[in-house]
């Protein structure tokens, strides 16, 4: 990623940040309309759900100037997400979420910059996630 599709990453986030429920809540409701037979990987409770993806995402958006400090976060939680049955394939579908998701709540904002830019951010996380899994 360049400095630049970072800082557009980062910016924009923090416009999401205040609507974060909403996001996250629009987020689930996308990936599940997309593919049902994600639904039942999450268990318990979906707004709390909601809440650990928001924190994760904030916490992912804030390292990405410094990479090397969350790597081992990130592969963590693809180990973890391997364990709760999800597949290679499925990182696709959660991409096509989040952007549409960041489409609607940052409107205008959202231009094709700031798409790529999350498109380049989201592609690193993901791939460091399988990676990890060693599927």
């Amino acid at each position: 990623m360049t400095p630049e599709q970072i800082t557009l990453v980062q910016d924009s986030w923090t416009k999401v940040e205040g609507i974060a429920d909403q996001a996250a809540a629009l987020f689930y409701d996308r990936l599940f309309t997309t593919d049902p037979a994600l639904k039942p990987l999450f268990k318990g409770n979906m707004e709390e759900q909601g809440k650990k993806l928001m924190t994760m995402i904030g916490v992912a958006v804030k390292g990405l100037d410094k990479l090397d400090t969350i790597v081992p976060a990130v592969q963590k939680l693809g180990a973890r997400h391997k364990d709760y049955g999800v597949k290679p394939a499925d990182y696709d579908t959660v991409a096509q979420a989040l952007l549409w998701t960041l489409g609607q709540g940052l409107g205008d904002a959202f231009d094709d910059d700031t798409e790529a830019a999350w498109t380049a951010a989201y592609t690193i996380l993901a791939t460091t996630m399988i990676d990890a899994a060693e599927y």
